[in-house]
């Protein structure tokens, strides 16, 4: 038998409130199963990993990018299966209550997944299934809140009915109308949702997803990986060690030559092309040996200190990055207090180069005027072409993941390598050097 299968059992318990950390858990792992379909990983490898800001900032190399897509997908996996270990040990079925286990076993290749395809016909039943799951637990954790609310309101009330306040008939009849309904779709919703099923039996269904995902998981980015040679061996989606992911990364990326923009001038030919190196460095592999736990976002913490990331700063240049679009498609919006803020968001090594720039650009602003002014304007735009959707993503990968923890969401999220944090520190503070000295220019040009 099958390790994620089980008896019936006659009196199974039901998961009452743990519904709410199952279905978030479902929901990631819906998340990751769409993530992996052929039109996703299509995607990431023919336009996700070849935009122009990806590869200039992060890396032009596959390698490095698929290891870093494959080793953040692997988390977020390893997260789930920390939560379905965590419940299973609640469960009747051995196979169950000893997940990690089995998990483990999967993953040392002690189990061969062949018979789980990723793509049978059985496999989007299960997801379809869990979808429908989510859904009504999502509707329930809804209703439960408005039902709080409006004990409260029902609290307030008693308060006031014992002090012989007077609000209104009407007011009072409402509400209790209201506290009725809302009762009848909480008591509903508990009874379709995850909060009436079973407890084995919803563990099981998400042990077999864990199972099915990682399969798909080591078959799609085997090849990157050192010993898990998917095409050839026989049991190969077994292979995959979340170290690996590292061991093999040696990838050195070189800065390409950016296109300068030689009508105004605003980043010089001559500038330093020094080339970059991101590497994951074997010592840094010890980290993996750790227990796994949801909240060591061991992905994140790995970026080197020469990222933007590693020195703590994508949030703030996502926001700075926005910012100057703001400034140069709305400048009407933007007020005097509004730069300042944003200029003192920067470091201060970064104010150093935009005042010492600045201060060479305004020595010949009267020779070239209105032609310097419309060359900013120009370079700007073609900067903020590539460095916009980075930025974008930053903030989208930073709200994913606080969202996850409130809400119950299963789109596919965006990647760490679409975003600034495994950035070029050097590189991207010279973008955001040149956008800011070409916005002041052209501000400087248009107030006079």
């Amino acid at each position: 038998m099958a390790p994620w299968r089980h008896k019936a059992v006659p009196e199974a318990n039901t998961l009452g409130i743990l519904a709410f950390d199952a279905g978030k858990t479902m929901c990631s792992l819906i998340s990751l199963y769409h993530s992996l379909s052929d039109e996703e990983i299509t995607k990431l490898r023919t336009e996700v990993i070849k935009t122009k800001g990806v590869t200039y900032l992060n890396s032009q190399h596959e390698c490095f990018l698929l290891n870093l897509a494959a080793a953040e997908r692997l988390e977020e996996l390893d997260t789930a299966a920390d939560t379905v270990s965590r419940l299973g040990r609640k469960c009747s079925d051995p196979s169950l209550s000893q997940f990690d286990l089995v998990y483990a076993d999967h993953k040392v290749g002690l189990i061969d997944l062949r018979k789980l395809g990723y793509s049978t016909r059985n496999t989007p039943k299960i997801i379809s299934k869990m979808e429908k799951f989510v859904s009504s637990t999502r509707s329930l954790h809804s209703a439960m809140e408005n039902m709080a609310e409006l004990e409260t309101s029902e609290k307030k009330r008693q308060h006031w009915k014992a002090n012989n306040y007077n609000y209104g008939k009407h007011n009072f009849e409402h509400l209790n109308e209201q506290i009725g309904y809302h009762r009848k779709q909480v008591e509903h919703y508990k009874e379709v949702s995850l909060w009436n099923q079973s407890l084995d039996k919803t563990v099981g269904i998400m042990a077999k997803v864990i199972c099915i995902v990682y399969a798909r998981l080591c078959c799609v980015f085997g090849a990157y990986i050192s010993n898990c040679n998917c095409y050839n061996d026989s049991n190969c989606c077994c292979l995959l060690e979340h170290r690996e992911l590292y061991k093999k990364n040696n990838c050195l990326y070189e800065e390409s030559l950016y296109k300068r923009v030689t009508r105004s001038g605003p980043i010089p030919k001559g500038s330093n092309n020094k080339t970059g190196v991101i590497r994951f460095l074997n010592h840094d592999v010890g980290e993996f040996d750790k227990p796994m736990s949801s909240g060591n976002n061991r992905v994140l913490r790995l970026a080197p200190p020469s990222t933007v990331g590693g020195a703590g700063l994508a949030a703030r240049y996502a926001e700075v990055v926005l910012f100057a679009e703001r400034c140069l498609r709305a400048p009407a919006t933007v007020g005097e207090e509004a730069r300042e803020a944003m200029y003192e968001m920067l470091p201060e090594g970064v104010r150093r180069k935009v005042g010492a720039k600045l201060r060479g650009r305004w020595r010949r602003e009267e020779e070239e005027g209105e032609a310097l002014a419309e060359g900013w304007r120009d370079a700007v735009e073609e900067l903020l072409e590539w460095l916009l959707p980075v930025a974008h993503d930053t903030v989208q990968w930073r709200a994913e993941r606080l969202m996850e923890k409130a809400r119950f969401e299963t789109r596919t999220t965006a990647l760490l390598l679409q975003t600034l944090h495994y950035s070029d520190l050097e590189k991207t503070e010279a973008a955001i050097v040149e956008v800011l000295v070409g916005l002041s220019c052209i501000y400087r040009c248009e107030r006079r």
